[in-house]
């Protein structure tokens, strides 16, 4: 719900009055006594989604763009003519009464935008945050760094931008959005030579050996699951007017640890991790802001003048035209990433398969699988090939050693075409 207050033009105190009694608005007049140009002040309560078809309508009879109009939140209105208004829109537009006028789309988008200053500290506080996080293999520091990145504000107000052709808006998304994950890498790179130079990390440590870090070296076609669903709810959040914090931290998912795993990469010396990571911050900030702005324009927002609106139909597709292409691109790159993934753990579960039909020959009868590591090597940065396997077998003090590794290494070229070194380690096992 919310409460209207419009100042008046002089001459049109009776049209605008007859607006709202037509619509069947309860409303109180004030007399405006500044001896400006109005002559009164009206106050009225408006289902959220009625806020936007009543300014329009009062704009087409005369209420001036120099009046000011306030649209404030109201928790309660006890009236029977507003629960009828509320009624008539709900059934108008099928929909719940949710959905923000676009004057309060445009300001929510503009508040989100922080001032440079602070967008600036708490980007590369986050990114420090996160960097630390994925150093320390911590998940809940990595979620503590999302908590107070600032990153959906310039998503959101991109896309506001484009749907209601106000360019300023637009270019300001942009370019806070291109700050914003340049200031993450860069702040996550020096935090992570300085780390290493302070010898705050053990020496010798390797990245890729971290959980938090491996899960995003090899981004897949899940990664634009997480970005279009988060752009989706950013979208949602905006135009519904409900607190965007808790989304705020579902956009900076996307964002924040692969941004901060690139500076990991970069400081270390991996090209594949500051590659793979860099891929995924791509197509992440590409996912955000094509599901939100298709679904700012799906949900009927549109210029306040008619005129403008092919304009911004054309500027808008354009743009989704843009984001289709380059996250098709990308999407290339992440289904020979999947694809790969797949084809190494399949590889991995054939390894498997035959060593343990190996070990069910009665030769082996007192052998036992203790562990089975596949090592694999990489070929054009990211995507993997198996190289050798190691099988840890436990055994007997006095049991025979005839020739497994040679055995599972013929089974592998015979059954799956695999050419692969073998290598056993006997496990000694004695039982009492």
């Amino acid at each position: 719900m919310r409460l209207v207050q419009v100042t008046i033009p002089a001459g049109k105190r009776e049209t605008v009055l007859d607006v709202l009694d037509e619509q069947g608005i309860d409303y109180v007049v004030t007399d405006e006594t500044s001896g400006r140009e109005y002559t009164a002040v009206a106050y009225f309560p408006l289902p959220t989604n009625a806020v936007e078809p009543i300014l329009e309508e009062l704009r087409e009879v005369g209420l001036d763009r120099q009046a000011y109009t306030v649209v404030l939140s109201a928790e309660t209105v006890v009236s029977e003519k507003f629960d009828r208004l509320k009624e008539e829109y709900e059934e108008e537009n099928g929909e719940s009464g949710d959905r923000i006028a676009r004057q309060e789309l445009v300001a929510r988008a503009e508040e989100l935008a922080s001032a440079l200053p602070t967008y600036v500290v708490m980007t590369v506080v986050s990114a420090v945050i996160a960097t630390a996080g994925l150093l320390l293999n911590s998940p809940a520091t990595v979620v503590g760094s999302m908590v107070i990145a600032p990153l959906i504000g310039p998503a959101m107000t991109a896309a506001v931008g484009s749907v209601v052709d106000d360019a300023d808006l637009f270019r300001r998304g942009v370019v806070l959005q291109v700050l914003g994950v340049v200031l993450s890498i860069v702040a996550a790179t020096a935090f992570a030579i300085f780390v290493q130079a302070a010898n705050l990390v053990p020496p010798g440590l390797d990245p890729l050996g971290l959980t938090e870090v491996e899960e995003r070296l090899s981004p897949n076609f899940l990664s634009l699951v997480v970005a279009i669903g988060a752009g989706v709810a950013g979208a949602f959040s905006l135009m519904t007017g409900i607190n965007a914090a808790l989304v705020g931290v579902m956009i900076a998912v996307a964002l924040i640890p692969p941004a901060a795993t690139v500076g990991i990469g970069i400081a270390y010396g991996i090209p594949a991790l500051a590659v793979g990571s860099s891929v995924l911050v791509a197509v992440n900030v590409l996912s955000i802001n094509l599901a939100a702005l298709l679904v700012l324009w799906y949900s009927g927002y549109r210029p306040e003048h008619f005129f403008r609106r092919d304009r911004a139909r054309v500027a808008t597709l354009k743009r989704v035209g843009v984001l289709v292409v380059a996250i098709a691109l990308l999407s290339v790159f992440l289904g020979g990433v999947t694809y790969d993934s797949y084809q190494t753990a399949t590889t991995e579960q054939d390894i498997r398969q035959s060593v343990n039909t190996e070990l069910e020959d009665p030769a082996y009868e007192s052998y036992q699988l203790v562990e089975l590591e596949v090592e694999t090597t990489s070929e054009y940065v990211l995507f993997q090939q198996a190289d050798s396997v190691v099988v840890t077998v436990g055994v007997p003090p006095d049991a025979p050693r005839p020739g497994l590794a040679d055995a599972i290494e013929r089974r592998l070229a015979t059954e799956h075409g695999l050419d692969i070194d073998v290598q056993v380690l006997y496990f000694e096992v004695e039982r009492s």
